[in-house]
């Protein structure tokens, strides 16, 4: 399977676990989405606010890198997130609809990157001012580790409330041969 191939598997299971976990968050009470859980970033509020910012970050950095992209126009006309720690969108349907538009954004992106454009450079830099340039494919691949790394706290934090969001595993979504 090419890059290609396996980032745009990546990128549905990444829209498929936001969206199960955005509507399981969406039926807690306002208390439960914002209690301090002793979670990295405390709440799942603030959790699902980090791998947004996060991922609206990322997803800029190669969408400047790479203008003639135009998957990515969206992702350059947003506002960037001022913090990638704290809570950018404290209004959750604000953050919901911000999570649906950046999946998509990211689903574009990969149905139009080519395994040539994820062996290019990528030329970026970062919150404290540091400049890198690395591969684009494993830049992306660290995106959606990061995102599943806290998704994973996310949903254990979901468990201990007693809600079950059903099967997390990405072999839910890899194709039968």
């Amino acid at each position: 399977m090419s890059l290609k191939l396996h980032f745009e598997l990546m990128a549905r299971y990444n829209q498929w676990m936001n969206e199960r976990l955005y509507a399981a968050a969406a039926a807690l009470d306002e208390k439960d989405l914002r209690a301090d859980r002793g979670a990295f970033f405390g709440s799942i509020l603030a959790t699902l606010d980090h791998i947004h910012a996060a991922d609206a970050t990322w997803m800029n950095r190669i969408a400047v890198a790479m203008p003639e992209l135009a998957s990515l126009d969206d992702v350059r006309s947003m506002v960037l997130p001022a913090l990638v720690r704290g809570i950018t969108f404290p209004d959750f349907a604000r953050l919901r609809a911000g999570r649906a538009a950046m999946d998509a954004a990211i689903i574009a992106f990969t149905q139009e990157a080519t395994d040539a454009l994820y062996a290019r450079p990528l030329g970026y830099t970062n919150s404290a001012g540091q400049s890198h340039t690395k591969q684009c494919g494993p830049v992306l691949l660290h995106v959606f580790n990061h995102q599943t790394h806290h998704r994973g706290q996310i949903t254990t934090l979901f468990s201990q409330l007693g809600v079950d969001v059903g099967v997390t595993d990405l072999a839910a979504l890899v194709p039968e041969c």
